[in-house]
């Protein structure tokens, strides 16, 4: 009898702890997350190469014989939403590691139409982006970053109207920028830099929220247009981009501007340079030939950093550059200044000015006695000019000009 007992209980035991392990696996049999969505997850999944999917990579945990939204551990890099009835649960965030993954954006991706994030960046995605994209309606970021995209910015990338960063920098995207993007009126950030995109900048104006705009290192020709207000940083390096550049000068809110590498010419307008809150201030490698002079010292500007080499420049140095009052770098190398070098530079020299680059131009006449005092700590350089260096100085090393270049550029000072 009591063999019996213990027979039946054991039975009872192993009843109750198989009960028990089955309630605490989740079963796709029993699913709470949409199967479309699940689908859409097992597409882009399979349209990665597995040899990319290496061990601890947030693809490698994703395991299908489970439920992606209520399996704890697993599905890294997916977040889901869950509601308070009865419908299904919902993916709401796509964020993968950056951990090399090669394949294509399946363009199932967009039968998840909760998504509010999408961030795929610093992996090996190529091919184009699907136009499916533009189902996502609810989307307030999109990050493809540096990956292998190519072909056009799919046109129904403006159906996302609460889109408030789009990054799609670092790709070989191509063709233009469409110009219904300004219909995006949630951006905040846009970045379209390092691609092959051409033609011209349509008017962002519109984009009134917009704080960050990168279009730097593409194809991009034609004028400056009208930018939004609220800028407060703007990168159009590295184009094609010409004329003149007055449209900058109303953006009171820039922090940083960068419109190296192009072709913009004639005067550097003094509301540029005094555009109250720009730290960093780069204009080389154009082909301005005048920097207007700033007629009284500003105190409130925040102008640190001024990058004007590599263009035209021309006549004396400007010494108004002395009226900035938090200036501490500053680069005219490589144009064609000639006279003498202001005894206000020399002033600053050691001082506030801590970098001071003026090589390859026509400089003459003899130094200012700060520059030939070897205590200044400062980054200098004044080789390749006509000046009268004294031996072993060393803002001097890489030595003048030949006579034969300096021809017409004689000191006729006492």
């Amino acid at each position: 009898m009591a063999k019996q007992l213990r027979s039946l209980l054991s039975s009872c035991l192993l009843s109750v702890t198989v009960s028990i392990v089955l309630l605490h696996i989740p079963s796709r049999v029993h699913s709470v997350t949409l199967k479309s969505d699940i689908e859409a997850l097992r597409a882009l999944m399979q349209a990665v190469d597995p040899v990319s999917i290496v061990r601890y990579s947030y693809l490698h945990s994703w395991d299908f014989t489970f439920d992606p939204c209520e399996a704890a551990g697993l599905f890294q890099g997916i977040v889901c939403t869950f509601p308070t009835d009865q419908s299904a649960n919902r993916i709401m965030a796509i964020d993968l590691d950056p951990a090399g993954y090669d394949g294509f954006l399946t363009a199932s991706i967009g039968n998840l139409t909760e998504l509010t994030s999408l961030r795929i960046s610093k992996n090996n995605f190529r091919g184009p982006i699907p136009e499916t994209i533009a189902n996502l309606q609810k989307l307030t970021r999109l990050s493809l970053t540096q990956n292998l995209f190519t072909g056009r910015i799919p046109q129904g990338i403006i159906n996302l109207k609460h889109l408030q960063i789009l990054d799609l920098s670092q790709n070989h995207l191509s063709s233009k920028i469409p110009a219904d993007i300004t219909t995006l009126r949630s951006l905040v950030k846009l970045s379209l830099s390092n691609n092959a995109l051409s033609g011209r900048i349509p008017d962002l104006s519109a984009l009134w929220q917009l704080s960050t705009l990168d279009l730097s290192s593409n194809n991009l020709d034609g004028i400056v247009p009208n930018l939004p207000m609220n800028l407060r940083k703007l990168s159009l390096s590295h184009n094609v981009l010409s004329g003149h550049i007055s449209p900058v000068s109303v953006l009171q809110h820039l922090t940083i501007l960068d419109l190296s590498d192009n072709r913009f010419s004639g005067l550097i307008r003094q509301e540029i340079l005094t555009l109250p809150l720009v730290e960093r201030l780069n204009i080389s490698n154009n082909q301005f030939t005048e920097m207007e002079p700033l007629p009284y010292p500003r105190e409130g500007l925040q102008l640190r950093v001024l990058d004007a080499h590599a263009n035209r420049l021309h006549g004396h140095l400007p010494i108004s550059l002395v009226n900035i009052a938090n200036l501490s770098s500053i680069d005219l190398s490589h144009n064609q200044f000639s006279g003498r070098i202001p005894l206000e530079y020399g002033a600053k020299l050691g001082s506030s000015w801590k970098s001071l680059l003026l090589e390859d131009n026509f400089l003459i006449g003899n130094l200012p006695p700060q520059f030939i005092n070897g205590t200044v700590a400062v980054r200098a350089n004044l080789a390749h000019n006509c000046l009268r260096c004294p031996p072993n100085i060393r803002f001097c090393r890489g030595g003048q000009r030949a006579n034969s270049e300096c021809d017409g550029q004689q000191d006729h000072s006492t």
